[in-house]
């Protein structure tokens, strides 16, 4: 093969490749990647550092993937679906009931017979107790559209949970004291108050359990909510049946739901399976509903059994608990089906 085949041997003394252009042009940049020689002739050293751990661009992180879309944001936590941080916790559980000394039956209750003075006092008693049930529901719907609607609020209860059970423990102290504590529930003004601490502590967990979904569940929920409540307020007007008859049944179901709670809780906080929370939920609503229709018979007093018209604020906060009950089970269940 004769020297012509090879190709012409580049001189250095000749000069540069390219002759500069004329004009003020900027000279060109330094170049001098790690691995490929170094700048052209007569540049200087490039500024760049070599190295195996060298970043080869602003935000690359060496030995991994450049910084994407995702990079740093915390993993989703599990249900009721994408988009949030940890799942929400159990609704409160604390099985209905209701002390001896606030029942009467017999013939000692209003509608039993004819005296004015007992059917007046009976109806002041209603008008009473739904007047504090509505101050009541006025101001968990109030907090649960905070929770809901204003951003800052939402992201904040969601991020704290500690809060939250800060306000189990108030609410849980509180229930016992007007169940169990008969000076406190019937004397003013401290059965007032008790009852203010203990709904503003149902509130703010409603309202935080509220936070988890999104605002079509939580509207759902809200209006199948009130049509189931006000469907079993008219059922007890007009029925016959007398729930007030099945004590002992209710005791059951009460400590059924409350066991079941428990039982739920625990397993779910190792594994969540989600026909376990939605069974668990379905059971929840409907034993509320139950214990609904049989609070209202008892405020009624057109029953065997009714309640003392002394325990207007154990009546208020027994159907409270059953409205808030049924609420958060069904916003459960729609919540995990509208996913």
């Amino acid at each position: 093969m004769s020297r012509s085949d090879y190709p012409p041997v580049y001189d250095d003394s000749r000069g540069p490749l390219y002759a500069p252009q004329g004009g003020n042009y900027p000279p060109p940049p330094a170049y001098g990647f790690p691995g490929f020689g170094g700048p052209p002739p007569g540049q200087p050293s490039a500024p760049y550092p070599t190295g195996p751990n060298t970043p080869l661009y602003p935000g690359h992180q060496p030995g991994g993937y450049p910084p994407g879309p995702y990079h740093g944001q915390p993993q989703h936590g599990g249900p009721p679906g994408d988009g949030y941080p940890s799942p929400p916790p159990m609704p409160p559980i604390m099985p209905p009931t209701i002390p001896s000394d606030m029942l009467s039956s017999g013939d000692d209750f209003a509608a039993s017979g004819g005296n004015w003075d007992s059917l007046s006092i009976r109806h002041a008693f209603i008008r009473k107790v739904y007047l504090i049930l509505a101050a009541q529901l006025l101001v968990t719907t109030s907090i649960v559209a905070v929770f809901t609607f204003v951003q800052p609020v939402r992201s904040f209860v969601r991020r704290n949970q500690a809060i939250y059970w800060a306000s189990y423990a108030v609410y849980f102290i509180t229930h016992l004291v007007l169940v169990c504590c008969k000076g406190p529930r019937r004397k003013f003004p401290w059965n007032v108050l008790l009852l203010s601490i203990f709904t503003l502590a149902l509130s703010y967990m409603t309202g935080s359990m509220s936070s988890y979904y999104d605002t079509k569940a939580v509207f759902l929920a809200l209006g199948i909510t009130a049509v189931v409540c006000i469907c079993v307020t008219v059922f007890c007007f007009q029925t016959k049946v007398d729930f007030t008859k099945y004590q002992g049944l209710f005791c059951v179901l009460g400590i059924v739901v409350f066991v079941t709670g428990i039982i739920s809780t625990i397993v779910l906080s190792f594994k969540y399976m989600l026909w376990l929370h939605m069974l668990y939920a379905a059971i929840g609503a409907i034993a509320f509903t139950m214990f609904l229709a049989y609070h209202t018979q008892l405020l009624l007093g057109n029953r065997k059994h009714s309640i003392s018209p002394e325990e207007y604020v154990f009546a208020a906060l027994s159907l409270y608990v059953d409205i808030v009950q049924i609420f958060l089970f069904l916003l459960q269940i729609i919540g995990a089906s509208t996913k």
